[in-house]
């Protein structure tokens, strides 16, 4: 029995569902409880945070379970809690606010709003006592509804100060859209060198701690590297070739150091969040959908280049954790693991000495020696399981063969993953949400293109199908956020869009179905429709007839996640050339172009953006593969890395698509290059199509 129950108890997101036996009278973010504030002329609190968040389970734990700041909070105010992976927008907007007043931002997030719902004081985690030079939470509800009583004008003042900021924001400092100055090699040059000038040269990665995966800026890098070489063969030292190797190696020194560190998970696959330290030992535990996606999709692109072999390893231990542990068995993905288990953070993932080696037996030497496991520990007195001498080095070092090494690895951590599923698991969020599951679509594509593994193809499939049928409603183009319990909430926003569109780019590449690319399209033009406007090139967040935000906000920033306008921008171009639609072509190159020099002095914060202008600038390979028989050719084609290509595939000649116009069937399946526009003419194997690039 619980003492008490809010509102949030209808609700189906496990963060809020958390909250739902809190003293404090919990809202969902509904009319009930805007029209609640309006009537009784009460200040707003906003509480916004994530099921995997550690600080909201404290902040929870020390306030919201209190019963006397529960008295002062339902007094006071009309609280409303909102799970920022369910509302993103109004996460966006609030954060903004919140930025803009202290000068930082975070979860949990507490922000209060006018009865109109317009931010005028807010921030993050309070302590139930003043620490950390921060007042208590306490004091801060208690000042903030003295100021709301008493000084109600500044607040107003206040509040439309920061509401007219938000708005504001939405221009961030872009060019006129009709330059094209910024697409240009001085671009990508001063991109690859801020980049550089980031690099942790020793353990990989950019910047310092805590470090954060940076897929996108590895992305650039990698394919700077091979773009480089395709678009100058033969070039001597000096050229951009030889420049872009350092970029290669930065590339796959961060990869090599995070698969070999605790950031990833040696015994059961799939990468933690971040790391708080700069070796990548000790992570913040929780296990985001959208990190694997992302990392799954870069080790693809990373495999495909070098055939290094541990990274093919990788994406199959991790699609097999996402497969095992984040699969719905309808065919969706949830969307997260929690950091915490049993109160205590990383404990679901952290071994003791002595019980790794009861569980290990007669290799427990070798296993130990080889992960770093210790009797004093090298995490707060337990063993994250890391890797500090790579295999073959290590095999060398400790007199064994590589093989023996690998089957005392293998059988070890299968041991240890058998033990491990025994402990209290970590809090799963079990909620799917739309766009994370596209991101993970196209990883699912990758995966199968670099790996040649059957089951992601079909997954990709299986999982396409789940999300058009149950986010979708029917013939129409309107598409939901989040679904759980066979219910599907909250219109989409332009993530939710952008990321299935390039999601179905993806899947009509690995499987030869247009009807993938049709829906494509299809959308491409419902986003146009819904979240563009006329004046402006960007597309908002949210659509047009949304009507619960104070503001419409535009997203550039690529951070955890790539921005919607970013993808929007890739999809617009590569569709532009799949149904030769010159005002897609048009619109992408303003966006870039838009943005002026910021994607070349802050690439860490336009990652997709920076890709973007690399294909632009160097060119994109046009590919088409006809005739009966095809498939083996196109798997071949998978294992060449050619990120800057579009590729469509059939038996027969296709006049609706402009690649494959004209182009009649043969015994011999043909590949066709464009470039330019110039094309070449067919060949029928691999090796000839390679060597065509690397003439042209």
């Amino acid at each position: 029995m619980h003492n008490h129950t809010n509102h949030l108890i209808h609700e189906t997101s496990p963060y809020l569902l958390q909250h739902a036996h809190n003293p404090v009278d919990w809202f969902p973010w509904s009319e009930e409880a805007l029209e609640k504030a309006r009537k009784e002329n009460k200040p707003i609190l906003v509480s916004i945070g994530y099921a995997a968040c550690h600080w909201c389970h404290v902040m929870e734990r020390e306030s919201f379970e209190d019963e006397d700041t529960a008295r002062i909070m339902n007094e006071n105010f009309v609280n409303i809690k909102i799970d920022r992976e369910e509302r993103p927008d109004l996460d966006h907007i609030y954060m903004d606010a919140v930025q803009a007043m202290t000068g930082s931002g975070g979860w949990p997030l507490n922000v209060f709003l006018t009865p109109e719902g317009k931010p005028f004081y807010g921030g993050t985690y309070f302590p139930p006592k003043r620490a950390f030079n921060r007042p208590s939470w306490q004091e801060i509800l208690l000042g903030i509804d003295r100021t709301f009583k008493e000084s109600r004008d500044e607040v107003n003042k206040q509040a439309e100060n920061l509401t007219e900021h938000i708005l504001q924001s939405n221009s961030f400092g872009v060019q006129d859209a009709a330059g094209t100055s910024v697409i240009s090699k001085e671009q990508l040059d001063m991109a690859f060198e801020n980049i550089m000038n980031t690099a942790d040269r020793g353990w990989g990665g950019f910047g310092k701690a805590p470090k954060f995966p940076q897929t996108f800026t590895i992305q650039f890098l990698l394919r700077s590297f091979r773009m480089a070489k395709l678009h100058q063969p033969g070039s001597s030292a000096g050229s951009p070739v030889q420049d872009r190797n350092e970029g290669k190696d930065q590339a796959l020194l961060s990869i090599n150091k995070m698969i070999e560190g605790g950031i990833y998970d040696q015994v059961g696959g799939g990468f933690a969040r971040y790391s708080t330290d700069t070796e990548w030992l000790a992570p913040h535990f929780e296990k985001m959908l959208y990190d694997n996606a992302l990392l799954v999709s870069v080790l693809s692109e990373a495999y495909q280049l070098t055939k290094e072999q541990r990274y093919k390893e990788v994406i199959v231990e991790t699609m097999s954790f996402v497969r095992r542990e984040m699969l719905h068995p309808a065919g969706g993905f949830y969307s997260a693991l929690d950091a915490d288990s049993e109160g205590e953070e990383g404990k679901f993932y952290v071994w003791e000495a002595n019980e790794v080696r009861s569980i290990i037996g007669k290799d427990a030497d070798i296993f130990c020696r080889f992960f770093d496991i210790t009797e004093q520990g090298n995490w707060e007195g337990k063993n994250i399981l890391r890797v500090k001498t790579p295999v073959e080095k290590f095999a060398e070092q400790n007199g064994i063969a590589v093989e023996e090494l690998k089957r005392i690895v293998e059988e070890g951590n299968k041991k240890l993953l058998e033990r491990r599923q025994k402990r209290i698991r970590p809090l799963l969020d079990d909620k799917i949400i739309l766009g994370w599951n596209a991101l993970m679509n196209t990883a699912c594509s990758k995966a199968f293109m670099a790996t040649g593994i059957i089951e992601y193809r079909d997954l990709a499939v299986d999982n396409m199908q789940f999300m058009l049928e149950k986010f979708g409603s029917g013939e129409s183009n309107e598409l939901n956020h989040t679904w759980k319990n066979d219910r599907a909430k909250y219109p989409g926003f332009l993530d939710d869009y952008a990321f299935l569109i390039q999601a179905l780019i993806h899947l009509q590449e690995i499987t030869g179905d247009t009807k993938w690319l049709e829906k494509a399209a299809q959308l491409t033009r419902f986003v146009v429709d819904q979240f563009g406007e006329e004046q402006d090139v960007f597309f908002y967040y949210t659509k047009k007839d949304q009507r619960d935000v104070i503001v419409r906000k535009k997203e550039v920033y690529d951070g955890a996640v790539p921005s919607g306008n970013s993808v929007m921008a890739y999809n617009l171009y590569h569709l532009s050339i799949c149904f030769d639609k010159k005002e897609w072509r048009e619109r992408s190159f303003k966006m870039v172009s838009a943005l002026g020099q910021v994607i070349g002095r802050y690439p860490g914060s336009f990652g997709v953006w920076a890709s973007l202008l690399l294909e632009l600038v160097l060119g994109t390979l046009e590919v088409a593969i006809v005739g009966k028989n095809y498939s083996k050719l196109v798997h071949d084609l998978f294992k060449e890395y050619l990120p800057n290509r579009v590729l469509m595939m059939s038996e027969t000649e296709k006049e609706e698509f402009p690649l494959l116009a004209g182009k009649k069937s043969t015994d011999i399946p043909l590949i066709y290059l464009c470039k330019d526009f110039v094309c070449q003419q067919p060949v029928t194997s691999i090796e000839r199509f390679i060597s065509l690039i690397d003439r042209h």
